[in-house]
């Protein structure tokens, strides 16, 4: 079985940690775990990985998921904004806005 595919096996967060050994504190996995994972699947599809060997694609996932878990004990989910739900809560609301200029004023 390939890296890949013993990778896409894994469903818990500690499986990729401990597979690739990586350390980590189990609080901020707790609070993280679904966007450390999502942002290592980012940076591993932003990486040329195309014709590297099952040695080298580890030491890259490693490393993707070093900067990943990285990512998040220096700051937030929030402020990561991994999801799109997070990426949508910071845009600015289109509001309906009525100049003053166009109100006509009636006199009573």
């Amino acid at each position: 079985m390939s890296l890949i595919d013993t990778l896409k096996q894994m469903s818990a967060a500690e499986d990729f940690f401990d597979f690739l050994g990586v350390d980590h504190d189990p609080s901020v996995l707790n609070v993280a775990r679904l966007h450390i994972l999502r942002r290592m699947g980012e940076y591993l599809r932003r990486d040329d990985l195309g014709g590297l060997s099952d040695d080298d694609l580890f030491l890259r996932a490693k490393a993707d998921l070093e900067k990943a878990y990285g990512d998040f004990t220096a700051s937030s989910p929030l402020d990561q904004r991994v999801f799109k739900v997070l990426k949508d809560a910071v845009r600015p609301r289109k509001r309906n806005l009525v100049p003053l200029s166009s109100l006509a004023l009636r006199k009573a």
